[in-house]
C-alpha cells in the first residue's frame, strides 16, 4: 500500500496518477471526497467491485454508488431521469447529493443486487474529480469496514482498509464529515432514502416549481 500527500501541485499530480493507474490495474484505492473518504474501484470490473465489498465486509445486497466527474455522465449511466431530478443535479452537483436512478439497460457491469438501479453522485472535491476524469465512473463506498464510522482522514482509512487497497490519497480532513443525502428518483414524486449533508428544506426549495415535495421517509 502506498500513501500519497496532496499538499502541492506536484504531490497531487503524483497521487492522482498513482490512484488512476491502480484503478486501471483492477486494484482498490482510497480517495478523499467532499463528504467522507471513499474506497474506490473500477465500476466496470466485477472483480474489483467484489474486492471492494469484501474489503468492507459487505454483501452484494448493498451495492456501492458510482461517482462521476461530470453531470453529463448521468445520462450514460441512467435512463428516465425526471426533470425535477435534473433540477436537483443542476443545483447541487458537484456536491453531497446521490440520486438512485434506473440504470441504462446496455451497461455491462455488476455492482451487486441493484434491481436495475444505480446510485450516482458527482463529488465536490478537486482531487476526487481529477482521479475520476482519468478513470471514468468509479464504484465508491465510504472508507470504513462495516459497523465502524466512515473515515474522515487518510489515517483512519489506512487503519481500517490499508491491507486491502493499493493506494491511499491523503487530502487532509474531509470538509464535510457527513454522508450525502440519497434520493430515489425512480418513483414519480421521489423518495428520501437517507438524509445527510443536504436538508429537506434545501431540496424542496428547488423542487417547489416542479410540483414535487420530498418528505423524510428515511
Amino acid at each position: 500500500m502506498d500513501r500519497f500527500e496532496t499538499s502541492t501541485e506536484e504531490e497531487r499530480e503524483t497521487a492522482v496518477s498513482a490512484a488512476a493507474a491502480a484503478v486501471r490495474r483492477g486494484q482498490l484505492v482510497v480517495i478523499p471526497t467532499d463528504t467522507v473518504y471513499g474506497i474506490a474501484a473500477d465500476a466496470f470490473s466485477h472483480e474489483a467491485v467484489q474486492a471492494l465489498l469484501d474489503a468492507k465486509g459487505r454483501g452484494r445486497e448493498m451495492p456501492p454508488p458510482v461517482l462521476v466527474s461530470a453531470a453529463t455522465t448521468l445520462d450514460a449511466l441512467a435512463e428516465g431521469v425526471p426533470p425535477w431530478a435534473r433540477a436537483l443535479v443542476e443545483e447541487f452537483w458537484p456536491g453531497p447529493l446521490t440520486l438512485v436512478c434506473r440504470q441504462q439497460a446496455s451497461l455491462m457491469w455488476d455492482l451487486g443486487e441493484t434491481r436495475g438501479t444505480v446510485a450516482v453522485r458527482m463529488p465536490d472535491d478537486e482531487v476526487a474529480l481529477a482521479v475520476l476524469e482519468r478513470t471514468g465512473p468509479l464504484a465508491v463506498s465510504s472508507a470504513n469496514t462495516t459497523g465502524r464510522p466512515a473515515a474522515t482522514d487518510a489515517g483512519a482509512a489506512q487503519e481500517m482498509l490499508g491491507e486491502s487497497v493499493a493506494v491511499i490519497v491523503d487530502g487532509g480532513t474531509s470538509p464535510g464529515g457527513e454522508a450525502s443525502t440519497i434520493i430515489d428518483v425512480t418513483v414519480p414524486q421521489g423518495r428520501v432514502l437517507r438524509l445527510g449533508a443536504l436538508s429537506l428544506d434545501a431540496l424542496n426549495a428547488v423542487l417547489e416549481e416542479h410540483g414535487v415535495v420530498l418528505a423524510d421517509e428515511a
